[in-house]
């Protein structure tokens, strides 16, 4: 085994750079949010909600700007039969955060939650938020150990380390800085994360056009050189499959804690609607060079270099195209920078999932559903812990889990058709219930997994219009096996079918209960009835007059959130009487809220 020892210092420097602004980052916070009496957990969640332009841009834009966005858009650019007409990331994600600052960052972060599982807490009751935690966590689970496994493969690229040691030495550098600085640290690694990435990969791209082993890129996307034309097509029966996998990016990319992590720690709402359109651009500028090294890998005749005349794709190594390209067509001194930033990049777009699972966790699960009265110190505690519990989890997959990115597309595959049509309804629609929620949930569920996921070798129970069979390898056996392809828009259809059961089961319990058709008595989950119980969190100011929120009334952010926060998720015998008056005044007319 052979030891690069200009790659291990290239990553030494750049791992001990962003451990170190990580750490610099927590001690020049660690007093933010004292002055005005914000709670040390929520401080840790979001920041103190005073991220500024600068750094809420570059965080904003390394929500999906990472390892596995680079390296994903280099790779589907370089693959033969995809091109860049299936690299769909880049402007997918975009769309995204263009969609999510016009239509969700500002109700979020007027409404001051501290989590995106709030407003269903809020309305749907503390029951259903927990429901709502289990796909939004194994996303954030699942992405953490996709980049990690990802990690492990360039580094043995890079230095030919043993991946094991690398996977654990990144997680651990990256859980400890979080559990120090919680969002201050994440943010502020976010820019060193984008600087690296962005100077690593243009120092790069130069020396790789310019080897001799490439041919003109601009002749390569049209004519076929070494291989079909890198720009790609869409041929006419893949094209279903091609909306339904940018409708995925594009409304499944918004309903992620790691988002709504960067809205609600935005200084206000505008500034989160501005730091979202900056991120989109952000995204967009990011794939550049990611583009460029895909279509050079496409390029390249790979005979004249020291990788050897069997191509990438042909040694299965098509998703290793970008650490390669550096390794192979640059100069050893530029190859060990660029890949050395990239690395360390990668290992730093991991900690932002770990921190979001956490906050969710302790918030949504420890504190409203099951311990209310809990102090903040056992909140912080309970986040440290949870943090390098699933910081453990996440490197654990990576290891040992040969299917982590079939786990990594189910479960994102699940967020858009559970979550995202819930947090449609939950703000834009109203007189929705807990009902609806849980109907809206299976229905998800149900129709997604029954379409299959053939990475994770799971068959499909329900055969969707135009479904086909390919052969394909097994990636844990090495045999060919007969997989099948949905070639219909299962996965929209999926969601737009959650959404619809959502609103039409919500209004038809509401029309059995307040008709008499059925019981009272039978309302179990108390979401129609016994609106103010202790399982719909009482002063339930999500919905205002019975009314759905429009973008004209947001109530404006105010600097101390705490007593309204602490009103509206809560239940109201276990605070002070003070707390409970000061809420009533501070809240909308809730005269109205009995109407309905």
């Amino acid at each position: 085994m052979t030891i690069h020892v200009e790659g291990l210092v290239a990553i030494a420097v750049f791992y001990l750079l962003i451990l170190f602004v990580g750490i610099w980052a927590a001690w020049k916070n660690k007093h933010s949010g004292e002055a005005e009496g914000t709670d040390r957990s929520e401080t840790i969640m979001v920041g103190g909600r005073d991220i500024g332009l600068f750094v809420g841009g570059f965080t904003m834009t390394a929500t999906w700007v990472g390892g596995g966005y680079i390296n994903g858009t280099a790779e589907y650019v370089y693959l033969p039969d995809h091109g860049l007409a299936w690299a769909q990331a880049p402007f997918g994600y975009a769309l995204s955060l263009v969609v999510g600052g016009l239509f969700f960052a500002k109700p979020m972060r007027s409404r001051g939650y501290v989590t995106m599982l709030d407003p269903f807490q809020q309305l749907y009751g503390k029951r259903m938020g927990g429901l709502l935690f289990i796909p939004a966590l194994m996303g954030e689970i699942f992405w953490s150990a996709a980049i990690l496994s990802a990690l492990g493969a360039t580094l043995s690229v890079i230095v030919d380390i043993n991946i094991k040691m690398s996977v654990v030495i990144s997680a651990l550098i990256a859980i400890f800085y979080t559990l120090v600085g919680g969002l201050y640290s994440v943010a502020y690694t976010d820019v060193v994360q984008l600087f690296c990435i962005f100077v690593g990969l243009w120092i790069s791209v130069p020396f790789a056009l310019t080897n001799p082993a490439v041919s003109d890129i601009t002749v390569t996307a049209v004519k076929q050189v070494y291989q079909p034309p890198w720009r790609g097509s869409v041929n006419k029966n893949d094209t279903w499959i091609w909306i339904d996998n940018f409708c995925l990016l594009m409304l499944g990319g918004i309903p992620w804690q790691v988002y709504f992590q960067r809205v609600l720690s935005a200084s206000s709402a505008t500034y989160a609607q501005v730091l979202s359109f900056l991120a989109a651009f952000g995204c967009l500028v990011m794939a550049v060079p990611s583009v460029l090294i895909g279509a050079i890998g496409a390029s390249t005749d790979w005979n004249q270099t020291s990788y050897g005349g069997v191509s990438p794709k042909e040694k299965e190594q098509a998703d290793m195209i970008l650490p390669i390209v550096l390794q192979h067509l640059c100069p050893p001194f530029v190859s060990f920078f660029g890949l050395g930033a990239v690395s360390a990049a990668v290992m730093s777009s991991a900690d932002s999932s770990i921190l979001s699972a956490s906050s969710m966790f302790a918030r949504n699960i420890y504190q409203l559903a099951f311990r209310q009265s809990a102090s903040d110190r056992e909140i912080v505690w309970v986040m440290r812990i949870t943090i390098f519990v699933f910081g453990g989890l996440a490197t654990l997959m990576a290891l040992v889990t040969g299917t982590v990115y079939g786990l990594w597309y189910l479960s994102s595959d699940l967020v858009y058709v559970i979550i995202f049509p819930q947090l449609l309804s939950v703000l834009f629609i109203k007189g929705t219930n807990t009902y609806g929620s849980v109907a809206a949930y299976l229905f998800g569920m149900v129709l997604r997994i029954g379409g299959g996921e053939p990475y994770l070798q799971l068959p499909p129970f329900i055969y969707y219009p135009g479904w086909t069979t390919e052969q394909r390898i097994n990636p844990m056996s090495g045999e060919m096996e007969e997989v099948v392809i949905q070639k219909f828009p299962f996965k929209t259809v999926s969601m737009l079918a959650s959404f619809l059961g959502n609103v039409a089961f919500s209004y038809l319990a509401k029309y059995l209960f307040e008709s008499g058709k059925i019981s009272h008595k039978y309302d179990f989950l108390d979401a129609v009835v016994s609106k103010h119980s202790g399982e719909i969190m009482d002063k339930t100011t999500l919905v205002t007059r019975g009314n759905n929120i429009g973008l004209s009334e947001m109530a404006p952010v105010k600097p101390r959130l705490s007593v309204t926060l602490a009103a509206a998720f809560t239940r109201r015998d276990t605070l002070p009487t003070e707390t409970v008056e000061e809420e009533e005044e501070s809240s909308p007319d809730s005269s109205h809220h009995d109407e309905e």
